[in-house]
């Protein structure tokens, strides 16, 4: 395999060695390396039981890893930075996920990419939106800005 670009998701909402939530996820991306663009951080309400705001972003990183050569690289970075298995939605210093990648689809044993949720995550989207407006889901057809408008059509409004 060549080099291939990967879309990462972060978030944070936990400080760290690092600091606030911000810093640690700045660490997270010098920590990833091959990064070639990053959104802009984007504050978030928490979903499930933490009631801490999460700070996300999205990195394109290039890497010439096989798709879970790449997982276990950000898994191996997210215990590096003091994540633990522990509750679903909880708080969390680091969280690391490998969203989509230049090769279109993967599918083994306890990876799938692209990300299965990822298209229903307004916290996913809405960074990787600014960072890659035209990347082109290889499921659906459709690119990130046009993903981020159908979540938010379904958004309820206050």
């Amino acid at each position: 395999m060549g080099t291939a670009t990967y879309l990462v998701a972060l978030g944070s909402n936990r400080r760290s060695r690092w600091g606030s939530p911000e810093r640690t996820v700045a660490a997270a991306l010098d920590a990833i390396g091959g990064v070639i663009a990053a959104s802009p951080l984007l504050g978030t309400p928490a979903m499930g039981p933490s009631s801490r705001r999460f700070v996300n972003a999205v990195a394109l990183v290039e890497s010439a890893e096989e798709p879970p050569a790449m997982l276990e690289r950000l898994k191996r970075i997210e215990r590096g930075f003091g994540r633990r298995p522990g509750r679903r939605w909880g708080a969390r210093v680091i969280d690391l996920d490998l969203i989509g990648w230049s090769g279109g689809t993967w599918a083994g044993p306890g990876l799938v990419v692209p990300h299965p949720s990822f298209r229903e995550r307004r916290f996913v989207l809405a960074p990787l939106a600014a960072v890659a407006p035209r990347w082109r889901d290889p499921v659906t057809g459709r690119t990130a800005r046009q993903l981020l408008a159908l979540v938010d059509r379904r958004r309820p409004r206050s």
